[in-house]
């Protein structure tokens, strides 16, 4: 059940990212010029999605959205499970008060509003791609963290990591070679769990009008561009772009969560993302 679930999921993500990737280069227009003599088109044989209210194609300027969204979305994830797994790693390795320390500062990470947070660090450098990406994975390692620990303490218990210490091995070699490398399912896992809540994130930066630039086409720009147009009866500008924006999520969610049970099969007492 969980591969034919990953082999759906990865078939329409794989769908998704030819659709961001080839629109744009087969209709070979530049999304960000405007011709607002077809302002507000509705979707025809033309314009599949219809325009927006500067006369941009909607099936293309979406193409790139999607493309932007998820370039986004993947750095936020590989950055976020990077400092989770150094965080992780550091408290179950170590132990004792230095684990209470590290996982109670954890904890007090993650009990601070996530989209508050995230709006202070990108409202002090409006529009820097840098500021989205340090904004959401800045507040969405704490979870890889506790799933690492986890995973840590567990593997501290190994024989391997007792002859590896009996061999001569150093604490940062055990690190190092044995422990770390022996968590990259758990990461990559981690990464692909991530990926939907960065796309939403960024999506709600750009909405709220913190995120991007608004030449900028990405899901959440282009869902706070439709507010004017949906005024007008511009329907369709809200409801392809928030229609993708939805597909995207369920399809990296559910493939991430097949991936996480064909990987490694869930347990019990397994902490969840």
């Amino acid at each position: 059940m969980a591969r034919r679930n990953l082999v759906i999921a990865g078939s329409v993500l794989a769908v998704v990212v030819l659709y961001a990737v080839l629109v744009p280069w087969v209709a070979g227009v530049d999304d960000r010029v405007t011709d607002f003599a077809q302002a507000r088109q509705a979707p025809s044989a033309e314009h599949l999605f219809g325009t927006d209210s500067a006369g941009r194609d909607l099936f293309v300027r979406i193409a790139s959205g999607i493309r932007t969204s998820l370039v986004v979305a993947l750095l936020c994830a590989l950055l976020a499970t990077v400092i989770g797994v150094v965080v992780g790693t550091a408290a179950g390795f170590w132990g004792g008060w230095p684990d209470r320390i590290i996982m109670r500062s954890t904890d007090a990470v993650n009990a601070l509003p996530h989209l508050l947070l995230g709006i202070v660090i990108v409202a002090m450098f409006r529009g820097s791609l840098l500021a989205i990406v340090l904004s959401i994975a800045l507040t969405h390692w704490t979870q890889v963290a506790r799933i690492i620990r986890s995973e840590i303490l567990s593997l501290r218990q190994r024989p391997f990591i007792d002859a590896a210490v009996l061999a001569g091995a150093s604490r940062r070699q055990v690190a190092v070679r044995h422990l770390v490398p022996a968590t990259a399912p758990q990461a990559m896992i981690a990464v692909v769990l991530l990926l939907p809540h960065a796309v939403w994130h960024e999506s709600t930066l750009s909405f709220l009008g913190f995120g991007l630039p608004p030449h900028e086409p990405s899901l959440g720009t282009l869902l706070e561009e439709a507010r004017s147009s949906l005024l007008l009866g511009g329907w369709w500008t809200l409801v392809f772009p928030a229609a993708v924006l939805v597909v995207v999520t369920l399809a990296v969610a559910f493939a991430g969560q097949a991936l996480r049970k064909v990987i490694t099969p869930p347990q019990p007492s397994e902490l969840r993302l």
